[in-house]
């Protein structure tokens, strides 16, 4: 096979006329897949990407386009993959949200936030419990200083540790990811390739 590329997209008109022949690996919480994800795509959460990296060069043959909701963390699982053996990486552009808004079909299932979305009510939330509680006692401003230092620090280093949090919740697990299971689904697709019994 050759070696993963870099930094390229796929618009999601194009993904959908690929879809029999990439492996879509969505890369959100399990939580997040449960309640809506592109038809025949594979969760593997991104916290749990690199410990199974080798077995996707093992199993995977076709292409692999990665999804997220906004493509950001699809960017990061890509970075992940960069020193794999593999057919090829795409990330898909805008993510599911770009999916969604082209029309295209969704599996849905138990509706719940993003983590997008959660990061900013939570963000959001501290912000104004910080100012509002410093009105009594000043030295609480610095819960709205150090959260938006927080999200100043997510937005230069392309990480989010309140999002690697809240990923960890019950909320969000849902009904969970057994990667051993999922890799045996993907392998059960490919071509060619299986994965040999562990």
């Amino acid at each position: 096979m050759a070696q993963a590329a870099v930094n390229t997209g796929v618009e999601p008109a194009t993904l959908s006329e690929q879809l029999g022949s990439v492996t879509v690996l969505d890369v959100r919480s399990p939580a997040e897949f449960e309640s809506a994800h592109i038809p025949g795509s594979f969760n593997l959460p991104l916290d749990r990407l690199p410990a199974c990296a080798q077995d996707i060069e093992s199993i995977v043959a076709n292409p692999i386009v990665l999804v997220c909701r906004s493509g950001q963390r699809a960017k990061h699982a890509e970075r992940e993959l960069q020193g794999a053996d593999l057919c090829g990486v795409q990330v898909l552009e805008g993510g599911l949200g770009a999916w969604e808004g082209a029309g295209l079909p969704l599996t849905r299932g138990k509706q719940r936030w993003s983590m997008e979305r959660q990061v900013r009510g939570v963000a959001g939330t501290l912000v104004l419990a910080g100012i509002a509680a410093s009105l009594k006692f000043k030295p609480l401003a610095m819960l709205s200083a150090a959260v938006g230092g927080g999200l100043l620090y997510s937005a230069v280093s392309d990480t989010c540790t309140m999002a690697n949090v809240l990923g960890k919740l019950p909320y969000n697990q849902g009904v969970g990811c057994d990667v051993s299971q999922v890799l045996r689904d993907i392998a059960s697709r490919q071509p060619t390739v299986a994965l040999e019994a562990e």
